[in-house]
This record gives structure tokens, sequence and C-alpha cells, in this order.
């Protein structure tokens, strides 16, 4: 009985299942649209399931496919990821550097570092995922990840990259001689205040102080709610509500004149930008090399 190599058309199949579409993957894997519809058709025979529908003008998975997707997806990132790792063995970087990095990081960190990262270290490619949602950090293969200093998991190594700063409310100087500036967050009950909805999880974000020692959480009331911290601020800036956002994300409005904060005694604390990964990443080239360009960025930062 002939034996058939495991493998055979799985890297065809993901490929597929990644661009919806045969000649995209093609293009992707240095083949032919036809070698990768002949290497499909070997592995649906082999598995006796049809793992795509096909229409002159879609493909998408069946419920075979989706399952078989679900199970391999993961390890062939995960070999993937180790092929990788085991070609950063040797001292210069080199491969993909994998970043998953929240928006706020693009202005303060992504921009200013990138143009020098890639000049300094030109056989290294960079991989740059936009997401406040860090879940699938290590089923995804990330090399390290930008986050906001309370939301990383403690098993993780983070290495802060932006100044201190601190939670309050926000609003224009116009807002605040026309009805007032909030003495306590209480206060905010009197006050049009825009909501904003996380878009990792799509609730309300509930804004919290700590007053007299205990931790106060308010989900504020007012005709207006996004999703998106950039339209956020411009909305403030305004003049149409209050906002709860940090100093760090407010930075540019406030050295502007165009925001001011307010019940900066209630912040709940200090927080921050951290650099990410765990602790076995650390040791690859291409990784070391970015750390020490966000280390120099820090400490320009803090002089």
């Amino acid at each position: 009985m002939a034996r058939h190599d495991a493998f055979d058309g799985l890297s065809e199949f993901l490929a597929i299942a990644k661009h919806q579409s045969i000649r995209k993957a093609a293009v992707e894997l240095g083949l032919t649209p036809g070698a990768i519809s002949q290497a499909l058709q070997r592995l649906e025979r082999r598995l006796a399931t049809p793992l795509f529908h096909r229409t002159t003008r879609r493909i998408s998975l069946t419920e075979a496919g989706q399952t078989l997707l679900a199970k391999i997806g993961p390890a062939a990132g995960l070999i993937e990821t180790s092929l990788e790792e085991t070609l950063q063995s040797t001292s210069e970087p080199s491969g993909t550097l994998r970043l998953i990095v929240e928006r706020l990081a693009l202005p303060h960190v992504i921009e200013p570092i990138l143009p020098a990262f890639r000049e300094a270290w030109p056989l290294v490619k960079v991989d740059v995922t936009v997401s406040n949602r860090h879940d699938d950090f290590i089923s995804r293969g990330y090399d390290a990840g930008i986050l906001i200093g309370s939301y990383i998991a403690q098993d993780m190594v983070a290495i802060r990259i932006s100044p201190p700063f601190k939670w309050a409310v926000f609003g224009p100087p116009a807002y605040f001689r026309k009805f007032g500036r909030p003495a306590s967050p209480q206060d905010l009950t009197d006050h049009l205040c825009v909501r904003f909805r996380r878009p990792e999880k799509g609730d309300i974000y509930r804004w919290e102080f700590v007053e007299k020692g205990q931790t106060v959480r308010i989900e504020p009331n007012g005709p207006i709610t996004v999703n998106d911290g950039e339209l956020l601020r411009k909305i403030a800036v305004q003049g149409l509500g209050l906002i709860y956002s940090s100093t760090f994300h407010t930075s540019r409005e406030l050295s502007a004149g165009f925001l001011e904060p307010a019940l900066l005694d209630c912040s709940p604390g200090e927080d921050g930008l951290f650099l990410y990964f765990t602790r076995s990443a650390q040791s690859q080239p291409k990784l070391r090399a970015f750390i020490e360009l966000c280390s120099k960025l820090r400490r320009t930062q803090a002089s």
C-alpha cells in the first residue's frame, strides 16, 4: 500500500484559505493556479471530502474545511515560527519580525522607529498588525506586541516604551468656561459625555476614578458614542462633550491648548505603553534589535 506524505497539499490548502483565492495562493507560493488546484484535489481525494465550495466567482471553506483549518492553522504557525527561530540562531538579525500593536503606538512608536529599523537591519522584514485585541498573541505567532501595560498578561516580559501617563477627563477650554469644570466624578452626571465603545469587546468603556481610596466606575451618559480614539478626541476638541482618556493619548491636543484635563487628582494611577514578548522570544536577534531601538526612543522621550 502506497504511503502518503502527510503534509502533501496542506501548504496549498492554507494559502487558499488565507486568500479565499486559488490565484492569490499561487502568487504567494510561487506556483501556477493549475498546480494549486491539483494539490487541493489530491488532498480532498485523500480526505474523501470537499474542503471548499467553488463557484465561478468565489471560493469558500466547507464545514470540513473550517474544521481542518482550525486544527492545523495554529500548528502551521508554530512550525513556521520554529523554523524562523532556528534561522534566527545566527547573530545577524534576519527573517520577519511580526508585531501586533494597538493604534496608539503608531504615531508614538512605529512611525518614528520603522525607518531607522529598516535602515539598520535591511534583512529583516516587518509585519505589523494593528489591533487592540491581543488575546491571540501566542496562537498567531507574533514576536512582540505593544499595548497599554495594565492589559498585558503577567507571564510576559514587558519593557516600558512611553512616558508614564494618567487617565482623566478632558474637554476644550470653551466647554469648561460655559459649563464649568467637574470637581468630583459625581459631577459628571451634569455634563455631556462622549461614550466610547471598545472595538475589541463591543461594550461601553466605564470611566474609572479613585476617590477617598475607593475605586469609582461610572458609565457615562451622552448622545454620542464612538469606537475610535482619534474620532473621540476630535469630537472633544469640537466641544461636543467631555471624554475619558489619558494624558498620553491627548498629548498633542494638550500641547496645542485644544483640550484641558479635569479630575487628574482622581486618576486611577499611572500607566504606559509597553513592548511585550515571551521569555523564549527575546533571544531572537531580530527582536533584540527592535528592543534596542525602542529603548533608544524611550531615552530620547525622557531627555
